[in-house]
């Protein structure tokens, strides 16, 4: 009986599985759009595009093909790019049995929403750069409408006109501006910049030979055109093309108030001999309060400046300048250049004048260079004296002077030269010298070379050491607390000379610091190196 159970048993198990393969087989055949289950990877992608469902693929690798393939049809009769916000995404899941889309639907359905997505403001538009500054304009018409602007400021005569080309070895949409001289031809131009032996065949032969052979005679004042020669923009300008969204596009009128409006830059002004404080106020049109201000040199306006000391000013310019080249008729009072006489035995800040001067008068026929409004060169051509000048000579000194060092190691910075307010009983309220504040004990060198004339106790400085140097100048050491050095020592520079301190009248360990120049204490920031 057990026997014939079994023996059952086994046949209803093999007529099962017979069965289970038939129908899987089934399955395979009739059912081709049904994908296995690979436990555990995923094979059930549902896609989105921009956040909306568009269908189910069964490779993620296929969602991409597809919506490469809807771009192109949607974009592929289109004469000019078009912009599309897109933004994919997959979420996949491991099943056993599931359902993909057709793939004929799918890219219908990502064109329905590419086509929802499509940035209908972007638009052809042009950038231009000039150095750090970049604005946006709607037309090439528009660029070349402010680069005009810019040139009309100065073409009183309104020959030159801007033109955009193509920048050799560039991408193809990379520009840069032009100025062109409409008076002339372009034969004209190219004759007039080419050599004798550039010209062709007998014609360039015959011009060698001819301008060898003529003399040279001098014009007249009259035989001069004056007038404009040459007009270019100083930095380089570069003009790419673009899509933007309208928003990003700059109206003209508010681009060419950018552009051509004058802006304060920063520069540097370094000190001429003879130079005086006001004298630099004046020339470059900045209130003296204002220069002390932006120079941390300068204590306050009676403070000594030297020559080839650097200031920093500001100074008005576009954010486009434009260079020109003028022939001008000018009658004027001139001065002579200054005669200097060299002395070996002086120092480069000892002058004298030996003779003073008397301007004279002149007609002369120069080119003159200028940079927006101001003038950056003059090249006299020709020129008449109707009234000899009389040079200036001076006597100056060509001894290098003696150099000074920050006479400590570190060090924080408490006080500074000038008026102050009286940080404690029996200080002054305007400090000769500059305070490091220092540990008791630091080390303090010679700022200069020279000889110790003085080295102890100096009343309301503690223990004092003074070095006088060679061109006459002495630097002075206060508020010590060990001296190491004798009066009439010679010393050099950086040699260790005391120990920073906390003698005399202070509100704390530190080193006081002066520099006297012909006798009269002067700030030391301006003249350490």
């Amino acid at each position: 009986m057990l026997k014939k159970i079994t023996k059952h048993y086994k046949r209803l198990r093999y007529t099962y599985m017979k069965l289970a393969a038939g129908i899987l087989f089934v399955a395979a055949l009739f059912f081709p759009a049904y994908v296995k289950w690979e436990a555990p990877e995923e094979n059930f992608f549902t896609v989105y595009l921009n956040g909306e469902s568009v269908g189910v693929v069964g490779e993620s690798d296929r969602a991409e093909a597809l919506l490469q393939e809807a771009r192109r049809e949607l974009v592929q009769n289109e004469d000019e790019l078009v912009f599309i916000d897109v933004d994919m995404s997959l979420e996949g899941q491991a099943v056993l049995w599931g359902k993909i889309d057709d793939e004929t639907l799918i890219r219908e359905n990502m064109q329905q929403v590419l086509r929802r997505n499509i940035r209908e403001t972007m638009q052809r538009s042009y950038v231009m750069k000039v150095n750090n500054y970049m604005v946006n304009l709607g037309s090439r018409e528009e660029v070349e409408q402010l680069l005009q602007t810019a040139v009309d400021k100065y073409d009183y005569e309104g020959k030159y006109k801007v033109e955009l080309a193509h920048v050799e070895g560039r991408e193809f949409n990379v520009l840069t501006a032009q100025i062109l001289d409409t008076s002339k031809t372009e034969d004209e131009v190219l004759e007039a910049n080419a050599m004798p032996a550039q010209r062709g065949g007998l014609d360039g032969v015959f011009a060698a030979a001819f301008e060898e052979a003529e003399p040279i005679v001098e014009k007249d004042f009259e035989d001069y055109e004056q007038g404009l020669i040459s007009m270019s923009f100083a930095e380089e300008v570069e003009v790419v093309e673009a899509y933007l969204d309208e928003s990003e596009l700059t109206p003209l009128d508010q681009a060419v108030e950018e552009v051509i409006k004058e802006q304060e830059v920063s520069a540097v002004y370094e000190v001429q001999p003879g130079d005086t404080l006001s004298g630099i106020a004046l020339t470059v049109n900045i209130p003296m309060e204002t220069l002390v201000e932006m120079n941390d040199s300068l204590e306050n306006i009676n403070t000594t400046i030297r020559a080839g000391q650097e200031l920093i000013i500001t100074v008005p310019e576009p954010e486009l300048s434009v260079d020109r080249q003028e022939e001008k008729y000018i009658e004027e009072i001139y001065d002579a250049d200054v005669i200097y006489v060299d002395n070996d035995n002086w120092y480069t800040y000892e002058t004298k004048t030996l003779q003073e001067p008397s301007a004279g008068f002149r007609r002369i026929i120069a080119i003159v260079s200028y940079r927006n409004d101001k003038e950056v060169e003059r090249e006299i051509v020709k020129e008449e004296i109707l009234m000899e000048a009389v040079p200036k000579i001076v006597e100056r000194g060509t001894k290098t002077p003696p150099s000074y060092i920050k006479p400590i190691s570190g060090g924080k910075l408490t006080s500074g030269f000038g008026r102050r307010s009286r940080p404690t009983a029996g200080a002054s309220t305007y400090h000769k010298g500059v305070d490091w504040a220092v540990p008791t004990g630091t080390t303090v060198v010679a700022s200069c070379g020279g000889t110790v004339v003085k080295a102890g106790w100096g009343s309301g400085y503690g223990y004092v050491v003074y070095i006088q140097h060679e061109d006459g100048s002495q630097t002075r050491y206060g508020h010590l607390s060990r001296v190491l050095v004798s009066s009439g020592q010679k010393v050099v520079q950086g040699q260790k000379i005391a120990l920073s301190g906390n003698t005399g009248v202070t509100t704390g360990p530190h080193l006081h610091f002066e520099i006297l120049i012909n006798g009269k204490q002067v700030n030391p920031l301006s003249y350490l190196n």
